[in-house]
């Protein structure tokens, strides 16, 4: 029995992507506690709820973004942060490293950067400290004492903010990225020391004109990862 909403909700979740160019055009703080409160409709075990959300705007994202540009274009001071957990394997293996390295060429690609070209690279990756212009930035974090349970939890509810986004005509960019930072991030915004940041998101209306945002990631076939068993 096919349910009268299913068209819909499935053309939210097949229209996201990560949109790296974003219109000045503000988003109604209104609008932005609409898409948390649905989001917080994510499962969590035992109704934990173990999200936590820093909403940037304004003065504050610029000074934030400030700061984090200044350490990603001094190296020096770079190579003094580190990320305060592991998101990428340590070693990477096929299928995944060939995938990445997929969207990495389509992605330069579209915008015009040849490959071993550095300092466009540089400063393309840069951008996800400036929230590709958008104008809302979110910080997520979490308890320190939550487990790896409440971390699955944890990205069901971002999908949810990022899906409750899309069906109200707004894009969004989910940003790891930001997670080598997390020092001058906790200090700018004043987070507890109990809180770990998880990401970062870029929220806001895309700029459908950049070339960037035609960019469609592919998904694998079924039959590359599901095995039935009748």
């Amino acid at each position: 029995m096919t349910n009268a909403f299913q068209p819909a909700v499935d053309e939210v979740i097949q229209s996201r992507y990560s949109c790296r160019a974003f219109l000045p055009r503000p988003v109604p703080r209104t609008t932005i506690e609409e898409i948390l409160a649905v989001a917080s409709r994510a499962p969590s075990g035992t109704n934990i709820q173990p999200w936590r959300a820093w909403v940037l705007t304004g003065e504050t994202k610029a000074a934030l973004s400030e700061r984090l540009l200044a350490a990603f274009d001094d190296p020096e001071e770079a190579a003094t942060h580190a990320d305060p957990y592991q998101y990428y394997p340590k070693q990477w293996i096929s299928p995944y490293i060939d995938r990445r390295r997929k969207v990495g060429l389509q992605l330069y690609g579209l915008l015009g950067i040849q490959k071993g070209d550095a300092k466009r690279m540089h400063e393309q990756f840069a951008r996800n400290y400036k929230f590709f212009d958008a104008p809302v930035g979110l910080i997520f974090t979490v308890d320190r004492v939550m487990e790896q349970g409440s971390w699955l939890d944890y990205g069901m509810f971002l999908q949810n903010v990022m899906l409750a986004a899309k069906a109200r005509g707004l894009d969004t960019c989910p940003q790891a990225a930001l997670i080598q930072f997390h020092r001058i991030i906790r200090q700018t915004l004043e987070i507890p020391d109990n809180e770990t940041l998880i990401c970062g998101m870029s929220l806001g209306y895309a700029d459908t004109a950049a070339p960037e945002n035609t960019l469609r990631t592919e998904r694998a076939p079924l039959s590359e990862w599901v095995s039935f068993r009748d």
